[in-house]
């Protein structure tokens, strides 16, 4: 497959359209009052599978043709996007088998069994995950539709972005990055709908190797995510950052402290359940004020699943 374009994001939100929500723009005043500016929240959490990763998911297991379908898809996942494609594809009716880390949040692997999927377990890191998904590809013969590179994933993810220009013109749009996937689909959204929108990803200091590849312009990989945003813990893929850098995207930095105070007012001011990797969003906005003062600025809010026995405990 080629890179994909604006036009591929335009075919996912066509393809897409009988199947995932058009999730609605949330405003808060007091979260205005907090950031000296104008905030507009994409509702993602409220998106089939709780996070916008069913949009990706959803446009490249039904962009497969009739052959690929029969023959099921694999991925890897440490939650969202493993439900999203097992979801996705119970809804076609194909099998779907997801690589999951040891120490994912439970209840987004119950999740994902519940939507139908087969869990195979590895080792916590990226090599392991990478070299399981492989082998299950190759005896299976099933599809990779891996979680953050594949570019129908990508042009999937846009979506999100393309929605919230077309109900509010902004100057800026954040949304958290891990893979990239999220990140390099808005900044085809943006190119094609709003060029003079400016694209910024939010990333935990403890996973910041964004920030690291594009200060440096070439893909950062050589870390160890230490982050309580467990979906931001993926490594930055090298067709996202080259989208990101093309793009002119900015990173913002901020500490989990600060996502989980962001999270807190999320939950309290606009009464809306999200996780931090969606929280972290908000978070870097709020922590870059100056970048922000008195303009339009978009947050996408990517996922509202909460590990919920551990909500309770605390």
């Amino acid at each position: 497959m080629t890179d994909p374009g604006f036009d591929d994001v335009l075919a996912a939100a066509a393809r897409i359209a009988p199947h995932a929500h058009v999730t609605p723009v949330l405003t808060s005043r007091t979260l205005d009052a907090l950031a000296g500016a104008s905030l507009h929240f994409k509702a993602e959490h409220l998106q089939r599978i709780g996070a916008f990763k069913f949009r990706g998911a959803c446009n490249a297991v039904w962009a497969l043709d009739e052959d690929e379908a029969r023959r099921g898809v694999v991925t890897h996942s440490s939650g969202n996007h493993g439900a999203a494609l097992a979801l996705a594809a119970k809804g076609r009716g194909t099998a779907c088998h997801v690589v999951v880390p040891e120490g994912a949040v439970p209840g987004k692997l119950a999740a994902i069994e519940a939507y139908g999927a087969t869990l195979h377990r590895c080792a916590r890191t990226i090599a392991a995950r990478e070299a399981m998904c492989a082998a299950l590809q190759q005896s299976l013969g099933a599809r990779l539709v891996h979680p953050y590179t594949d570019p129908r994933v990508i042009a999937g993810q846009g979506t999100a972005a393309l929605e919230l220009l077309a109900v509010q013109p902004l100057d800026a749009i954040v949304v958290p990055v891990g893979g990239g996937g999220l990140g390099s689909g808005t900044a085809l959204a943006i190119a094609g709908a709003s060029p003079r929108t400016k694209l910024y990803v939010a990333e935990p200091a403890g996973a910041a190797e964004t920030a690291a590849s594009l200060a440096c312009g070439k893909r950062v990989t050589d870390f160890t995510p230490d982050t309580i945003c467990d979906g931001l813990r993926g490594t930055l893929g090298a067709i996202n950052f080259e989208l990101l850098k093309a793009h002119g995207a900015k990173a913002l930095v901020v500490d989990d402290a600060a996502t989980l105070a962001a999270m807190r007012l999320i939950w309290t001011r606009m009464k809306q359940l999200v996780e931090p990797s969606s929280a972290v969003a908000l978070a870097a906005v709020l922590a870059h004020r100056e970048a922000f003062e008195g303009q339009r600025v978009g947050i996408i809010l990517s996922g509202g699943n909460v590990d919920i026995n551990a909500l309770v405990a605390a």
